[in-house]
């Protein structure tokens, strides 16, 4: 694996080093604020410090975030809302969730993560066990009830991620739960690029790279884009089969990548 993708600019050592710094010092004041005042807070406040928190993050390593499109308003008012999109790196969240504080659904191994898997368990995701066929309707009951009580879901309908180059087909279980809850659907499509416009593979958290290795590639550039591409919002109640409506999010996903 190269160090540094092709027509990518490398960051001087030093500043790696000041990156990581920053990032160290940023994990333990979100490990401050998730132990001691998150449990004090009503979650509309949680919400806008979630938001603050994976802003300031991506900052610190640099990942400069694109938005394409017309995201949605963030307020008080905003609530049954289901973003989608295609996965590539841990980044992904974080970027999202600095434009729209969202409950995301991960798999069940991200909790036992150290130190990250803490906070993304302050941040009130609900976890799914992948390896387990039954699961997929039990999480589909609370997504469901999570959406009917307000809150913003945010989905990766893949169930895994990939490099960027290739869009994984979508599953249909979990967008079932958009549908019973009559909640609007807020398609986005996820690309990293390089200085010339090409995908950006490095900073993937896909195959045999691990979370350490992904970290690494993104801390090597001198500013990695991620773009977030927001799609026309779907109502999905127009959609009586929940196949139909998977197959249309993810073609609108496909054409806007050009994969």
């Amino acid at each position: 694996m190269s160090l540094v993708a092709t027509h990518t600019q490398a960051t001087p050592v030093i500043t790696r080093y000041f990156r990581v710094f920053c990032i160290f010092v940023h994990t333990l004041l979100g490990l401050v604020i998730a132990a001691l005042i998150f449990p004090l807070l009503n979650s509309s406040i949680k919400a806008r410090l979630i938001q603050w928190w994976c802003g300031r993050l991506l900052a610190a390593f640099n990942l400069r975030v694109k938005i394409v499109g017309n995201p949605p308003h963030y307020s008080h008012k905003f609530s049954n809302n289901m973003l989608i999109a295609n996965h590539v790196s841990w980044a992904d969240i974080h970027a999202l969730n600095s434009v729209l504080p969202l409950r995301f659904i991960a798999k069940s191994e991200i909790k036992h993560w150290p130190i990250f898997g803490y906070l993304v368990r302050c941040a009130n995701t609900l976890f799914i066990d992948r390896n387990k066929k039954h699961e997929a309707k039990r999480t589909a009951e609370v997504v469901t009830a999570c959406l009917l009580t307000g809150d913003n879901i945010g989905l990766f309908p893949e169930g895994t991620t990939t490099d960027g180059t290739v869009l994984k087909p979508f599953k249909s279980s979990l967008i079932q739960a958009a549908i019973e809850a009559k909640s609007m659907i807020w398609p986005v499509a996820i690309r990293y690029i390089k200085e010339n416009g090409e995908i950006n593979t490095a900073p993937a958290y896909a195959g045999e790279t691990t979370l350490i290795d992904s970290m690494q590639q993104i801390l090597r550039q001198k500013q990695p884009v991620i773009e977030l591409h927001f799609l026309q919002a779907i109502t999905a109640a127009s959609f009586n089969d929940r196949r139909t409506l998977t197959l249309h999010i993810e073609g609108e996903i496909r054409q806007k990548l050009g994969l």
